[in-house]
C-alpha cells in the first residue's frame, strides 16, 4: 500500500491523483459500469457484482442502480438493508451501513473533505476523509445528504432532503438543513 492511500485511510491529508488511488477508482468504475448496466430482473448478477465491489454486503441486502462510489471496498452493508436509486457513496473513508437500514433515492454519503481555510492546500488538491456510520434499522429519506465524520444512531429516521452535518443519537426523528433532532421515537 502506497503512502497516499495510507494517509487517506488514516484520515490525513492526501492527494487523490496518486496513481494507486486512480487505479483503484478506475477498477471501481468498471464494476459500477457493469452494475449500472444491469437490466430489470438481473438481481443475481447485481448481487455478484456488489459482492465484488463492496467490502461486505450482508444477506438479503440489495442496491438499486444507478449507484456511484469512489473505491467500493470501503463500503460495508449489513443484512437486510436497502439502498434506493441514484445513491452516491463517496467512500474515501469507510462507510458502514448497519442491518435493516433503508436509504431513500438520491441519498449521498460523502466522506471527502477539502481544506477550508488553507486556500493553497485546496488549490494543490489536498483532501482528507472521515468515516460515516449508519446504525441498524435507520431510515434515510430521499435526497438525504450525510456529511463526513457523521454517525447516525440505530432506529433513527432522517427526513427527506435533510443535510446531516453532526452525529444523531439513536431513536430520534431528525430533519432539516442543517439536520436537527425533532423528537424522540
Amino acid at each position: 500500500m502506497g503512502e497516499q492511500k495510507e494517509r487517506m485511510l488514516r484520515g490525513e491529508r492526501y492527494r487523490d491523483s496518486d496513481p494507486e488511488l486512480v487505479a483503484e477508482r478506475l477498477a471501481c468504475q468498471r464494476l459500477l459500469d457493469r452494475f449500472n448496466a444491469t437490466r430489470a430482473g438481473e438481481d443475481a448478477l447485481r448481487g455478484t457484482i456488489l459482492a465484488e465491489l463492496f467490502g461486505a454486503i450482508g444477506p438479503g441486502s440489495w442496491v438499486m442502480p444507478r449507484l456511484q462510489c469512489d473505491y467500493g471496498h470501503l463500503v460495508r452493508i449489513g443484512a437486510n438493508s436497502f439502498v434506493n436509486y441514484d445513491a452516491i457513496l463517496m467512500d474515501c473513508a469507510p462507510i458502514v451501513i448497519g442491518d435493516d437500514v433503508s436509504i431513500g433515492p438520491r441519498a449521498q454519503l460523502l466522506t471527502a473533505l477539502h481544506p477550508m481555510a488553507d486556500h493553497e492546500a485546496r488549490r494543490q488538491r489536498w483532501e482528507t476523509a472521515a468515516p460515516i456510520t449508519i446504525g441498524d434499522n435507520t431510515w434515510l429519506g430521499g435526497g438525504v445528504i450525510v456529511c463526513a465524520g457523521v454517525t447516525i444512531g440505530a432506529d433513527t429516521v432522517v427526513g427527506a432532503g435533510s443535510v446531516v452535518t453532526r452525529d444523531l443519537p439513536p431513536r430520534v426523528f431528525a430533519a432539516g438543513n442543517p439536520c436537527r433532532v425533532i423528537r424522540p421515537l
